[in-house]
């Protein structure tokens, strides 16, 4: 795996953690986010547990995505701020072996996660181009389970980090909102162009 996600996975959840840590105390725990049901705490403690995926939160005999998720913000709701934010403050600095193993594609989740919060509160960042095509590359891997979108639109983005795929109905936009679309975030939709 190269060095550089190494590099642009730290560099992400720093960027994710320094945005968590201008939250106030309401926002942290009750925000409302794009990932449904989950506040930005939720959010975070899904980033430790990713971190530590060989742990307790995924265990053969329940490999699910969904169960493991759910243990990881089950777990994350019985720590305090401040101890979730250490852990996550580690995981952004000194990620796990297995994380650095999986850079390439947790950079993309970090970033869908950053977007969904910031959205979330209103907010919006500059995305840099390498986080755009993390971004993009996994909006087009939960595009599948999201409806199979990409076999029924040809997303076509207007800015850097993604390129057209798909085949159907053309639907363009920003790379950053595209990717939000076909990763089941329909809020953004208002966003596209359809023709």
């Amino acid at each position: 795996m190269s060095t550089a996600w190494h590099l642009e996975l730290r560099r992400e959840r720093t960027r994710f953690m320094e945005t968590m840590s201008e939250l106030t105390d309401d926002e942290f725990n009750n925000a409302k986010t794009l990932c449904a049901d989950w506040a930005p705490r939720d959010i975070l403690a899904h980033v430790v547990g990713l971190d530590r995926m060989a742990s307790h939160y995924f265990r053969p005999s329940t490999l699910t995505v969904n169960r493991g998720n759910a243990r990881m913000v089950a777990h994350g709701r019985t720590l305090s701020r401040a101890e979730l934010t250490d852990l996550g403050w580690n995981a952004a600095t000194k990620p796990s072996g297995q994380a650095q193993a999986m850079a390439w594609l947790l950079t993309g989740d970090m970033a869908m996660h950053h977007q969904d919060v910031l959205r979330g509160l209103g907010r919006n960042r500059e995305i840099p181009e390498s986080v755009a095509r993390a971004l993009f590359r996994e909006g087009v891997i939960w595009s599948w389970p999201f409806g199979r979108k990409l076999t029924r639109y040809r997303v076509v983005p207007t800015t850097p980090g993604g390129r057209p795929r798909g085949r159907g109905q053309l639907v363009s936009g920003t790379t950053e909102a595209l990717s939000m679309w076909l990763a089941g975030r329909e809020s953004v939709a208002n966003e596209l162009t359809f023709q």
